[in-house]
């Protein structure tokens, strides 16, 4: 059994747990700044048995480390757990009595640091777990339209890592943020092809990349997050304390000379539209300059899973797991918006930057 595997399978009751990979240098302790995540639910206006699920941060690459995850008040039916497919790390909930309370407190304690490309070195080879990047997934179909729209952007160019710069430059020469789309929005990429309204928030602008860039042959995938910190970047790129609506979906693809490679033209249209920036600005074109292979990780990441199954099962596969979800009978709390659902998400930083 893998170390990372026992660990979470050890995570049955609340406890103080870490993640942290093998590594084959530290980066100094200075470049870390951690962050405490606290999830508030209350479902007391919810009836009969239900069950919750919260998504939680993993580590990821030498950019992520989960320091411990720790709950309170919840009921016995409480545990860590993740699903079969991406392993996608979740905290779950259910209720059977009636009686019980519905009040419960998860928190993550997770560190970062910012995420510069690797430098091009030894040749990164497609494994299978790498390969199930290039699959189609239910709202992410990489045939008809979406092949046929990514053979005209990546025609005449054979690089790996020149295809991906292509299609990144598309999605940001041609999308839009949308403010009217509900939470991140769906990702719903054949859709906004097929109709060509290419207006959308993260999850619409970054999976819109990675539909493409797997249809061109290319790993790519998905993380799901939220911001945690202001930006040092913009403004529109930040947020601290109640973070209930700073979730944020990121992309990365898979190149043979720099491994996985972090990219966000989502963030590049929002910053034009949120900071009033036409794309030709100075400080646009250095932004989309930077975030083509950085991310600031003022920001956690949650998971890559997409269209995928819950652990323990909900009533249906989703589309992703950023939001706290929740199932009473038939009513479904999707956590998009948390008046609805009455959670709070808060982020606290344990350590300041230097």
């Amino acid at each position: 059994m893998m170390r990372r595997d026992f660990m979470r399978l050890a995570a049955a009751t609340p406890l103080l747990f870490s993640m942290t990979p093998a590594r084959s240098a530290s980066p100094p302790a200075d470049d870390w700044r951690t962050f405490e995540l606290t999830y508030t639910v209350d479902l007391t206006t919810q009836k009969g048995a239900g069950q919750l699920w919260l998504p939680l941060p993993e580590d990821a690459g030498d950019y992520q480390r989960v320091k411990s995850v720790t709950w309170k008040t919840a009921p016995e039916q409480a545990a860590l757990t993740w699903d079969t497919d991406y392993r996608a790390p979740m905290f779950a909930a259910g209720w059977n009595d009636t009686n019980a309370s519905r009040k419960l407190a998860v928190t993550a304690v997770v560190s970062t640091q910012n995420r510069e490309r690797t430098p091009a070195g030894r040749p990164y080879l497609i494994t299978p777990d790498i390969a199930r990047y290039l699959e189609p997934t239910a709202n992410m179909p990489i045939d008809g339209i979406v092949a046929t729209t990514a053979s005209k952007i990546v025609h005449g160019i054979d690089a790996p890592d020149a295809r991906a710069q292509a299609i990144y430059n598309w999605v940001v020469d041609n999308t839009f943020r949308k403010p009217t789309v509900r939470g991140c929005g769906l990702g719903n990429i054949k859709f906004m092809l097929e109709t060509g309204d290419l207006g959308g928030k993260c999850a619409d602008i970054n999976s819109l990349f990675v539909g493409l860039a797997r249809a061109a042959g290319l790993p790519a995938r998905e993380m799901y997050g939220v911001r945690v910190a202001d930006s040092a970047l913009f403004k529109a790129l930040g947020k601290a304390g109640d973070i209930s609506k700073a979730h944020h979906c990121r992309a990365e693809y898979y190149s043979p000379r720099h491994g996985w490679v972090a990219v966000d033209p989502a963030d590049v249209r929002k910053v034009v539209l949120e900071e009033k920036l036409p794309l030709n600005d100075p400080r646009v074109i250095a932004l989309r300059k930077r975030l083509f292979g950085y991310w600031e990780m003022n920001w956690v990441g949650l998971n890559t899973a997409r269209d995928f199954e819950l652990t323990p099962p909900a009533q249906g596969p989703l589309p992703y797991l950023m939001y706290p979800y929740a199932e009473f009978g038939d009513t479904r709390l999707d956590g998009r918006e948390p008046e609805d659902f009455d959670f709070q998400l808060t982020s606290r930083e344990l350590t300041r930057p230097a």
